[in-house]
């Protein structure tokens, strides 16, 4: 959070604030124990429930869906129209600079494969290891340094400044980091990161995934090159995503998918070959149909939270970020994990482990007798958990353990998520969860299977 909007946030009465409407809010589930309560969807870091306000206008547009670009019917026409509308929102949304690019991809993860394959030759890339697996792997053709571990904000900036201050100061290089970490929820010092990417030539790619849901994200006052997230952790879980950021490396390079969209003219040529003239427009990374639905619900989240405000969306989620904090820390026996400590500002993703339990029993447990859902593991950013939890290795309890390597300590963790539409009863109901389940134990008998927790029959 910058410090314009930590002080609108603090002017917001959180009480006064209602969750957004989602899908699922008023699903029911069985308990082991009996009965039905309805479902607590506490793993927002995953997939994010849709927005109701974007299933109604996927809904809406659904009956004149059409193939986008070049079509001569209404539908098409229409179509084409909404998908060109919907990059623009998405590039408001973002704050762009007027020369940026969006492009749509099918995920977080897409957009950074897609901006590894344009690197310049002899790319260097500076990634730091707590990054998710979608920005810690993708970069298999570039020359790549993996920075350790951090454990202040001001520490990630100059164990940057100090790598790139030792490399080749007249290749390209990329910086990629995350907004906000997937596994502690804590935010990045991104705007002083960026600085010192472009004081030592370098550019810089943020990985939005986990802060676009929560913060606004400006392009402009981040000053970064590049900003990749996906729809399905923004409300629009239709299956697409977004690459938005400087056009020149995307424009040099060769298309990521070569095919009908991204060509601009193909002709034979008299040896037998083709030759093909790529578009230079966002559209030669877009090859093949677009996903016009998908896209189009990404933009309609981008204006429903835009309307909902920021200030408010940000001061409700601290809300609950308090009370979760502040229950888990009345039990002794949880263990809150986090790289820059308590006081680092954070979005609604917890991650903690609990002594006795392993934490894929505790998350079944959560589950199968609460009704709340939760993660557990190491939720694609091995290297950082194993950081976190490398000198203290769980009790494997009963139920779940992970498979380890020999002479390998089994490690995992429990990961709690909310956002815009999480219910305080939600909530309320996970902290005194917790607090029974470490007090009184599971109520129920669980079994391993194929390696997890899951209740005995």
């Amino acid at each position: 959070m910058n410090a314009a909007t930590a002080a609108a946030a603090a002017t917001v009465d959180p009480a006064c604030a209602e969750p957004l409407a989602v899908l699922g809010r008023d699903v029911t589930v069985p308990l082991v124990t009996g009965g039905e309560v309805t479902y607590a969807a506490l793993d927002y870091a995953a997939s994010a429930p849709a927005l109701q306000r974007v299933w109604d206008d996927v809904a809406a547009y659904a009956p004149y869906y059409g193939s986008v670009h070049r079509g001569a019917g209404y539908l098409s026409q229409l179509s084409t129209d909404l998908f060109e509308q919907s990059r623009a929102t998405v590039a408001e949304f973002l704050d762009c600079r007027p020369s940026d690019q969006v492009v749509f991809t099918r995920s977080t993860t897409d957009s950074l494969n897609l901006l590894a394959a344009v690197l310049p030759a002899d790319c260097q890339v500076f990634v730091f290891e707590t990054e998710h697996h979608a920005s810690l792997l993708p970069w298999t053709n570039a020359q790549v340094s993996y920075l350790n571990a951090p454990r202040t904000p001001d520490e990630a900036v100059a164990t940057l400044e100090r790598a790139l201050a030792d490399r080749d100061p007249y290749g390209p290089a990329l910086v990629c980091v995350t907004g906000a970490s997937n596994v502690t929820g804590e935010l990045w010092p991104v705007k002083e990161l960026a600085a010192a990417a472009h004081a030592h030539g370098a550019r810089i790619v943020l990985d939005a995934a986990q802060l676009a849901p929560h913060h606004p994200v400006s392009v402009q006052d981040l000053d970064v090159d590049w900003v990749a997230f996906s729809g399905h952790k923004l409300y629009a879980p239709f299956g697409s995503g977004v690459l938005a950021g400087r056009a020149d490396w995307l424009q040099q390079a060769d298309p990521y998918l070569a095919g009908g969209g991204a060509s601009r003219k193909v002709a034979r040529r008299e040896d037998g070959g083709v030759d093909v003239e790529w578009h230079t427009t966002a559209a030669r990374h877009e090859a093949g149909s677009p996903n016009v639905i998908g896209v189009y619900s990404i933009a309609s989240a981008c204006r429903a939270l835009t309307e909902a405000g920021f200030d408010t969306l940000v001061a409700r989620e601290q809300e609950l970020i308090g009370k979760v904090r502040a229950g888990l820390a009345e039990v002794p026996a949880v263990r809150v994990l986090s790289l820059f400590g308590d006081d680092a500002p954070r979005v609604g993703v917890i991650s903690f482990v609990v002594d006795g339990w392993n934490s894929s029993h505790f998350a079944a447990a959560l589950s199968a007798e609460y009704g709340i859902g939760v993660r557990d593991g190491l939720f694609c950013a091995h290297p950082l958990v194993r950081t976190l939890l490398g000198s203290e290795p769980q009790a494997q309890g009963e139920c779940g353990a992970p498979e380890a390597a020999p002479g390998e300590r089994s490690l995992n963790a429990i990961r709690v998520s909310f956002g815009a539409g999480t219910p305080d009863e939600h909530v309320d109901r996970f902290v005194h969860a917790v607090k029974e389940l470490v007090t009184d134990g599971a109520k129920w008998q669980y079994r391993t299977e194929e390696g997890r927790c899951v209740p005995a029959v």
